[in-house]
């Protein structure tokens, strides 16, 4: 069974000043690896329950407070406690879409960031092998000010996180 929930974003508007209300501009990340499992592998692996937890390196201050369902059930959510700063913040996302053996997205209905959607992809390359792509569409609160203030450090942190979840997932198949 094929289900892909697709939502149409609206085209931001750029912002005549920083603390204006336009929304904000959105930003790309993107983390693309090989590895030589097949896609429908990989994807039961991070579709196993712990595998959230598993995945967040040990220098993130965050936890699991809730969860209902699967990354297989749209509509379900995950409510994180995350430290950012001195500040613990909830964050909570739900599953948007899914496609077994190929991808499910989440995105942010409350936490740290004005947007937040994830696209999780696994693309075969071949019988024993395929392609892992995580895509984060972001935007930071308060506009240009934040891309200003915290954009580098946003796309380090998360750079850290996906290579680090990357590396955790090959090591996981290589033992």
């Amino acid at each position: 069974m094929i289900c892909v929930v697709l939502k149409r974003i609206p085209k931001p508007r750029r912002a005549s000043h920083p603390l204006s209300l336009a929304p904000p501009m959105p930003e790309l990340f993107i983390k693309r690896t090989r590895f030589p499992v097949s896609a429908e592998q990989l994807f039961a692996w991070h579709a196993e329950p712990a595998a959230l937890e598993r995945l967040t390196p040990p220098w993130e201050h965050a936890r699991v407070i809730r969860r209902t369902g699967t990354i297989r059930d749209i509509g379900a959510r995950v409510e994180i406690r995350v430290r950012i700063g001195p500040f613990w913040r909830t964050w909570i996302s739900e599953h948007t879409a899914f496609e077994e053996g190929r991808m499910f997205r989440d995105i942010q209905i409350k936490g740290p960031f004005a947007r937040w959607e994830h696209t999780h992809s696994f693309e075969p390359d071949g019988a024993s092998a395929c392609y892992l792509e995580d895509r984060v569409e972001y935007a930071l609160p308060l506009g240009a000010l934040g891309r200003m203030v915290a954009g580098r450090y946003v796309r380090r942190k998360l750079d850290r996180l996906f290579t680090y979840r990357h590396e955790f997932t090959a090591a996981a198949f290589r033992s």
